[in-house]
C-alpha cells in the first residue's frame, strides 16, 4: 500500500472505552499507548500484508507487529478503516500505530513517526510466464498495468511508447493480465506472489526489476517509483516512547532470523525484503533519523 498515495480523509477508527488489562506493567505503561497495556492498530484488509481474523491481525506486518508487542507486554486490538483513514486515525491519535506497506516518505514523517523498516518493498514485476522483463528499457513500448492512485502510475507514464492500463483493484491488473491484454503489472510483491499460488490458471510469474540509476532518475524524476522503498510502521507524533521500543524489536528480529523466517513463510525473498538500497539511509539521515544512522539489514 506504499504504493498508494496519500489522500486526506476524516475517518473513525474506534473508541478509546477499552478497559485496560489487568497487570500492566509500569514499564508497559510507560510506553504511553491511549490505553495502557494496549496497542490499537488502524489496518485495511491487504492480505497477505495484514488481514484480520477475529480479534487478531494476521500476515506479513500483522507477525511482525505481533512479535514486537508479545515483547513489550502489549495486547494487539485492531481497528479496520481504509488506507487513508489508516494514515488519519495515527496522525490525529485516535490510533497507537498503523501497519500494513506503508512507504516512508519524508512528507509523512512530518505529520507522525515511522520505525525502523521491518522490511524493504523490492520493485516486483507480475509477467506473463514466459516473458522476461529486466530494465526501465526493456518496458519501453508495452502494456503496463497499476491500480489507480497507486505510485506506478506516475512511473509508466514517463516510460516511452508504454501505455497505462489503470484498474480500480489489483483483480482487474490480474485478469488483463491473464488475457495478454496487459504485457506487465505493477503492484506491491507479496501480491503477486499469492496471486500466483491462487489463481494459476493465470499463468503468471513474479520479477524484481533492476532498479534505475541515479542518472536515470534525475533525467525523469517519475522513475524513483521504480526503486526500492522502505517500509515502516507509523505512528503518533508523540508517541516517541513507544515508536523506539518497536524499532528496537523490529532491529533484534532482523538480528535473530525472525524476519526471514516470516518473509519467507509468506512467499518473499529475503535477500530482496531485508536488505536495503544505497539510498534508504541518505533519505533518512538528518530528517527523521541521525545523521550517522545504519539501516537494519541481515547479514551482508
Amino acid at each position: 500500500m506504499s504504493a498508494i498515495l496519500l489522500i486526506p480523509a476524516v475517518a473513525g477508527c474506534g473508541s478509546d472505552g477499552d478497559d485496560e488489562p489487568k497487570n500492566v506493567s509500569a514499564k508497559t505503561a510507560a510506553l504511553g499507548t491511549i490505553t495502557p497495556g494496549v496497542i490499537k492498530v488502524a489496518v485495511q484488509p491487504y492480505a497477505p500484508y495484514t488481514s484480520v481474523q477475529g480479534d487478531r491481525i494476521v500476515g506479513l506486518d500483522g507477525d511482525i507487529l505481533a512479535y514486537a508487542a508479545k515483547k513489550l507486554g502489549l495486547e494487539v486490538k485492531p481497528q479496520v478503516t481504509d488506507f487513508a483513514g489508516m494514515l488519519a486515525g495515527v496522525q490525529s491519535r485516535r490510533v497507537d500505530i498503523t501497519i500494513g506497506g506503508v512507504a516512508w516518505s519524508a512528507d509523512r514523517q512530518k505529520q507522525g513517526l515511522f520505525t525502523d523498516p521491518p522490511y524493504y518493498s523490492p520493485p516486483a514485476m507480475a509477467v506473463r510466464s514466459g516473458k522476461t522483463y529486466k530494465t526501465v528499457d526493456d518496458l519501453k513500448g508495452l502494456q503496463l498495468g497499476t491500480v489507480e492512485g497507486y505510485v506506478w502510475v506516475k512511473s509508466i507514464q514517463a516510460v516511452p511508447g508504454a501505455e497505462l492500463h489503470a484498474y480500480p483493484d489489483a483483480n482487474g491488473v490480474f485478469d488483463d493480465l491473464g488475457a495478454g491484454r496487459v504485457d506487465v503489472g505493477f503492484l506491491d510483491p507479496l501480491i503477486i506472489i499469492a496471486a500466483q499460488k491462487e489463481r494459476p490458471e493465470l499463468k503468471i510469474d513474479t520479477q524484481y526489476m533492476t532498479p534505475p540509476t541515479a542518472a536515470q532518475v534525475k533525467a525523469k524524476p517519475a522513475y524513483e517509483y521504480f526503486q526500492p522503498y522502505q517500509t515502516g510502521f507509523y505512528l503518533p507524533k508523540k508517541a516517541t516512547k513507544l515508536e523506539k521500543a518497536i524499532s528496537a524489536q523490529i532491529d533484534a528480529m532482523y538480528e535473530n532470523g525472525e524476519l526471514e523466517k516470516l518473509v519467507e513463510k509468506y512467499g518473499g525473498d529475503p535477500e530482496q525484503f531485508l536488505k536495503p538500497s544505497a539510498d534508504v539511509a541518505t533519505a533518512r539521515r538528518g530528517v527523521d533519523r541521525p545523521q550517522d544512522w545504519t539501516p537494519p539489514s541481515i547479514a551482508q
